[in-house]
């Protein structure tokens, strides 16, 4: 009887090892995937105590029940579908069973007071990967806009010229928006500090908030009146903390308590004391050929603090569209700002301020930004309209 020789041996052997080796990483990969995608339905998202608020809101949205019955599951929108990125998130996900063994939002109260943070992680990802959840169900190359409803009709193909992503008009699809205010509150600092920043040889400049002025430099005394964030002065000296400055602006005749951006458009830029009324300049004048209103192009010279404006308008208006897109995307996507006249959109703030944490301030900016941006202001001269000759 042959004995088999020692190569044969070893050679019998690295089989059986290798055997061993496929068949341990098939269990190993097969077990894997396994708890990979048991941790990732919908059930064992919600199985902690602490997903019942965040389960509520999703079995409330249009992603849970829907005329057309399809259902979006949580991993659908929160677990992308790259081999990378999917492994990246599950390891990252480790965080979340640590936030429960600490009970981070264990209760309503606390859910509430992380609500924000957590929602801004999600969309900061959404957009740093252009949505890439949401492309995995919906694409603009799939859609049929003409058959969508009138709002998404006008807005789809806008977004799509731009290049933007989903998550830029519509965050409060599947879970309701926290305040928004402190993420508000926090914009409006990054815009303080920067209008801290502004150099002191800077000729045009623009206030960031109401801000009050004065018709000497004296600033102890009453004011004489208001400017409205996005006003733009033209410096005229400084002394210590004070900017005498220039205002100008349009006056309906009859009309001497305010000045309008624009001549027929109400966009509010001065409102003026009865001292300052009797200061204002007349330089030239217009008669609307549709209302067939004669106005009036203004300006005053104004004292003013310095530290409440800026020599970058882009600034105020990325503020405001900051507010816009985290206020306004609760309820339906994002309006193009050309979707209203500068008239229009008075009412339509108006309208909507009751439904947004926006305090009476940051309502003010939002609607300059929006009449500044409407579909009858000129998009190159940043408000300013030519004189009728």
């Amino acid at each position: 009887m042959s004995k088999s020789s020692p190569r044969s041996r070893r050679r019998l052997a690295w089989l059986w090892l290798v055997l061993v080796g496929v068949v341990l990483g098939a269990v190993l990969l097969a077990g894997g995937a396994t708890v990979m995608h048991k941790t990732s339905d919908t059930e064992f998202c919600v199985s902690c105590h602490s997903m019942q608020q965040p389960l509520a809101e999703y079995q409330g949205s249009v992603h849970f029940q829907n005329p057309k019955g399809i259902r979006a599951e949580c991993a659908d929108c929160h677990v992308p579908h790259k081999p990378m990125d999917y492994l990246t998130t599950k390891v990252m996900a480790l965080k979340d069973v640590w936030g429960e063994m600490t009970g981070k939002i264990d209760t309503p109260e606390k859910y509430e007071a992380h609500k924000l943070a957590m929602a801004q992680s999600v969309w900061d990802t959404l957009k740093k990967n252009d949505s890439a959840t949401c492309r995995s169900c919906h694409s603009y190359e799939a859609m049929d806009v003409l058959a969508q409803r009138p709002e998404a009709r006008q807005e789809h193909p806008v977004a799509i010229k731009k290049g933007e992503t989903c998550i830029d008009c519509h965050k409060g699809v599947a879970h309701i928006l926290p305040d928004m205010s402190q993420l508000s509150a926090v914009g409006a600092s990054e815009l303080s500090a920067a209008a801290a920043k502004t150099p002191d040889n800077a000729r045009e400049l623009w206030s960031i908030a109401t801000q009050p002025f004065w018709l000497s430099a004296d600033s102890k005394q009453h004011n004489a009146g208001n400017l409205m964030p996005g006003t733009k002065i033209k410096v005229i000296k400084r002394e210590n903390a004070m900017i005498l400055a220039e205002v100008s602006g349009w006056q309906q005749d009859g009309v001497n308590e305010v000045f309008y951006e624009a001549a027929g458009k109400r966009i509010l830029s001065v409102l003026l004391g009865e001292e300052a009324r009797t200061k204002v300049k007349r330089l030239s004048e217009m008669t609307d050929p549709e209302t067939h209103l004669l106005w009036h192009r203004t300006a005053l010279e104004v004292w003013l603090p310095a530290s409440q404006l800026i020599d970058n308008q882009q600034k105020i208006w990325d503020y405001a569209a900051s507010m816009m897109s985290a206020n306004c995307t609760g309820c339906h996507g994002l309006t193009a700002l050309d979707r209203f006249n500068a008239n229009q959109w008075i009412g339509v703030i108006k309208g909507m301020a009751p439904r947004t944490s926006l305090n009476q301030e940051q309502l003010r900016v939002l609607t300059r930004y929006v009449q500044q941006h409407a579909s009858d202001m000129p998009s190159t001269a940043q408000g300013e309209v030519k004189e009728a000759q």
